[in-house]
């Protein structure tokens, strides 16, 4: 059977991923999500338990994957195939897992293809990553807990659900392809620290009106992904949420806000501020109440505080990453203004674009990045995101 994928990345090509699918009722999602890793570029194999084929139909994920769909265990030994030593696969992903299905690869039972698997692929050394998904009342119960912290100890990656409804729900595939590539990137930033800046900071005008900008913070949350994605420790201070575990998010509103929480979350040690939000330049000292909109109204703008330069203040041996937004020049003088940045602050690198030609609140940009050398960058915030990060990893020599 063919089935036509448009692919979004290469993330996860040339990735072999074992999808093992149990008797939860969130089984009914595994088409899509079989199809979203396949957008990623990985090869997905479905092997399903006798209870996952009674919620949803072996052929529908045999639709999903492009591949025959592993029932039983047969004379073909699938699970050496797979997940034995010098086996295909890349990871065992078993997506939704049950709590039944939890405690017997806790204890080492294998009694259906996917326990069966997962055995295997602990002898071999292959990543498992379990998605669990069940009752609330189930996944609060202290032998599943139990289960769960033994697996964590044995090096199994949970992706948590969300708890809503009564329902410990499967989390987003979203989450679940993140989690994915995280596991099968190499971990080039293992080990390292990240801060992030993002978006755009807002000023209180009074309790209703603020002072804000037109960035959108998304190149600071494909930043942040695509180091995660590399097993860098990531922490990302922006105006909203994510909500992607593993990232810690702090929700700064003003320019004030953002430098407080940055400069205190360096002091517990990182190796690099992105420093990618558009700050505020200037703030307001905001009225207690309404101002009223019948009359002409005067702002005194002050100076908002300076983030990279009180940073590098605090932490003269930080590495820091600076962005540069400049309107109507030209490419040298945008060179020029950076490097300037660059010496004052002592900047690792700078990313400098006009912003007169696009790039606050799209989807795309064209930057330059500059360091020792001139590079410039078109494309999506997610690809500018990939060139970036490349330089991260030679600016902290990762191996």
């Amino acid at each position: 059977m063919s089935t036509q994928i448009i692919q979004s990345s290469n993330s996860l090509e040339g990735k072999t991923i074992v999808l093992g699918i149990t008797g939860s009722i969130a089984a009914v999602r595994c088409v899509e999500l079989a199809r979203e890793l396949r957008r990623h570029g990985a090869s997905v194999h479905a092997v399903m338990t006798q209870a996952a084929q009674k919620i949803i139909h072996p052929e529908a994920m045999r639709y999903a994957t492009g591949n025959p769909v592993i029932t039983e265990i047969t004379g073909g030994v699938e699970h050496v195939e797979f997940c034995g030593i010098g086996g295909r696969a890349s990871l065992l992903l078993i997506a939704p897992c049950t709590a039944n299905t939890i405690g017997k690869i806790a204890h080492g039972i294998d009694d259906t293809t996917v326990t069966t698997f997962a055995t295997t692929a602990f002898g071999a050394g292959i990543p498992i990553i379990i998605v669990p998904a069940m009752h609330e009342s189930m996944y609060d119960h202290p032998i599943v807990i139990e289960n769960t912290g033994k697996l964590t100890e044995l090096g199994v990656e949970f992706v948590a659900p969300v708890t809503e409804e009564g329902a410990a729900k499967m989390a987003a595939n979203e989450e679940i392809v993140l989690r994915a590539e995280r596991a099968l990137g190499g971990k080039s930033l293992a080990g390292k620290r990240i801060l992030i800046t993002g978006g755009a900071t807002a000023e209180a005008i009074d309790p209703i009106r603020i002072l804000t900008n037109r960035a959108s913070g998304k190149t600071g949350i494909e930043l942040a992904l695509l180091a995660f994605r590399r097993g860098a420790d990531v922490t990302l201070v922006h105006r909203g949420c994510i909500g992607i575990q593993g990232i810690c998010e702090f929700n700064a509103e003003s320019a004030q806000d953002m430098t407080e929480s940055v400069l205190e979350e360096l002091g517990k040690g990182y190796d690099l501020l992105i420093s990618a939000a558009a700050i505020s330049d200037f703030t307001v000292e905001p009225s207690k109440n309404k101002i009223k909109s019948d009359k002409d109204v005067t702002l005194s703008l002050k100076p908002a505080p300076k983030l990279i330069k009180e940073a590098r203040a605090k932490y003269p041996e930080l590495k820091i990453i600076g962005f540069k937004a400049e309107t109507g020049v030209t490419r040298d003088e945008l060179v020029k203004r950076a490097r300037k940045s660059m010496k004052e602050s002592g900047l690792s690198m700078v990313v400098a674009n006009d912003v007169s030609k696009g790039g606050m609140g799209t989807d795309t940009n064209d930057v330059y990045l500059i360091d020792d050398a001139v590079k410039r960058v078109s494309g999506t915030k997610r690809q500018i995101a990939i060139e970036i990060m490349d330089k991260v990893e030679a600016l902290l020599e990762v191996k």
